[in-house]
């Protein structure tokens, strides 16, 4: 199936910024998204931000709306998750999905194995 390539992810202070990557291999954006999704241990999986319809559709979170943007390179098959000033409550596991709609965990069957955000205060 699709094998999803994320990378990014790291220990930053509180106000600091990352940029993550996921790439997928024989996908582009086309009827459906790619999205971040993220986890703290014991809590639910969270959507975070996704890229849909070839790029012309978009969905944030509330929490990181105006902090984090979601984009495509031109191949519609590379995400970048930019996230700017990050803070602790943005520490969590980050995981990459594709071929779903929306920021539903449920809604998505492809998902890559995760990169490691930590804020620091």
């Amino acid at each position: 199936q699709l094998q999803l390539m994320e990378s990014g992810g790291g220990s930053v202070q509180a106000g600091g910024s990352l940029s993550l990557s996921c790439v997928a291999n024989g996908y582009r954006i086309w009827k459906n998204c790619m999205s971040w999704f993220r986890q703290s241990p014991g809590k639910e999986r969270e959507g975070v931000a996704a890229l849909c319809a070839n790029g012309e559709v978009k969905f944030y979170a509330d929490s990181v709306k105006g902090r984090f943007t979601i984009s495509a390179t031109s191949t519609l098959n590379n995400i970048t998750l930019q996230m700017n000033n990050l803070n602790p409550e943005d520490t969590a596991m980050y995981y990459c999905a594709a071929k779903g709609w929306g920021l539903t965990a449920g809604a998505y069957d492809s998902w890559g194995q995760g990169t490691q955000v930590t804020v620091s205060s």
